[in-house]
């Protein structure tokens, strides 16, 4: 079995980061989001990966390498322009063969992993080859992850059977035929190849997915279904990102590598990396201090992400991601936040006392 990620959205509703970044690569607990789901391929047993890259793609080869600090190979599928899920199938042709695949989206976070996935949709195979006295037992075409939700009508939403077979798929339905809603994790067989080559594009102009499983059923093809065990977040905007960081935050166990002044204290899950510094500072946990940063007379509270290399002086945040590189100086309150790479943030103290702003288009500033 082949990985499928797709890596080439723009992340536009995550902007102005994602003017610099590309939206997949944006940290939580100071891991890129991608990494994520290379991990949960990698210890699903998938070795081979294929991750479908956009204008970001250098930015993503960079990062990812050839994958084996992840003990899998890597093979990247540039795509030109974003014309759909099922267009990614299409291009990886190629790569995927004739082989089955799990396709997942590459901003995507769920707690659970895809080990249980893949097994019930072999377990489904496995009975599909032993045909009892009712007969045979169909072997699914596709099977797809979804998760109830309390507002359907804001997904792409599946009408499923008492056998558990999908019957029908719908997009931001104004009237949803169930609460289930399509997670962005499927596991193909081949005979999705098929149906990527036989549909239309949208009125949207691209090449849809739900329109290519709804042909295998609509053709006779079963696709399963698998319900998500735990939580599951679409980290494409700030406050999805900043849950997903306390999520992950929540499992943190502690570790200090890096040192701690005598004045300084840490409370609870933390976790200091090498070459970080606290000098009078207290952290009190889940946070995740970065390797090179250097806290000093601040404190950092509970669901706090600061990459590497950061300048915290002076100040508190709370419940906040802060990327590579920050300076944050003399604020004295700073919650709910997410932080540029680069980024200087300081209350200068210069008189006449006023607000002092220089920021880049797509931006967010709440003020006191």
């Amino acid at each position: 079995m082949k990985g499928l990620i797709l890596s080439g959205g723009a992340g536009t509703r995550l902007r102005p980061i994602t003017h610099t970044s590309a939206k997949q690569l944006v940290p939580v607990a100071n891991k890129p989001i991608l990494f994520y789901g290379i991990e949960d391929m990698a210890a699903a047993g998938i070795t081979e990966i294929g991750i479908i890259t956009g204008e970001t793609g250098p930015e993503v080869r960079e990062a990812v390498g050839d994958g084996s600090q992840f003990g899998v190979q890597v093979t990247y599928i540039p795509q030109d322009a974003p014309l759909g899920l099922a267009h990614c199938v299409l291009i990886a042709r190629d790569f995927l063969g004739d082989d089955d695949f799990v396709m997942y989206l590459g901003d995507n976070m769920l707690q659970q992993g895809l080990e249980s996935f893949i097994e019930r949709f072999e377990a489904d195979r496995r009975r599909a080859d032993q045909p009892t006295l009712e007969g045979a037992h169909p072997a699914p075409a596709a099977q797809i992850l979804l998760c109830e939700v309390p507002d359907p009508q804001r997904f792409g939403v599946a009408e499923v059977d008492a056998e558990g077979h999908v019957v029908h798929l719908v997009e931001k339905p104004e009237h949803p035929p169930s609460n289930l809603a399509l997670v962005g994790v499927y596991l193909f067989t081949a005979a999705i190849h098929e149906a990527v080559a036989a549909i239309e594009p949208s009125p949207r102009g691209e090449l849809e997915i739900t329109d290519a499983i709804q042909w295998l059923i609509d053709h006779g093809r079963p696709v399963r279904h698998d319900l998500l065990e735990g939580w599951w977040l679409d980290t494409g905007k700030k406050d999805p990102l900043l849950e997903s960081n306390r999520r992950v935050l929540d499992d943190l166990e502690s570790r200090v590598d890096g040192t701690l002044d005598e004045a300084s204290d840490i409370d609870g899950r933390v976790v200091i990396e090498a070459g970080a510094e606290l000098v009078n500072s207290r952290v009190r946990g889940p946070a995740i201090i970065g390797s090179g940063t250097r806290l000093v007379d601040s404190y950092v509270g509970p669901y706090t992400a600061i990459a590497a290399d950061c300048v915290i002086t002076d100040s508190e945040i709370e419940n906040s991601v802060v990327l590579e590189r920050a300076r944050i100086e003399g604020v004295p309150r700073l919650v709910d936040s997410l932080i540029g790479r680069d980024t200087d943030v300081r209350r200068s103290g210069q008189r006449p006392t006023a607000t002092r702003l220089m920021i880049g288009d797509h931006c967010s500033i709440d003020l006191e």
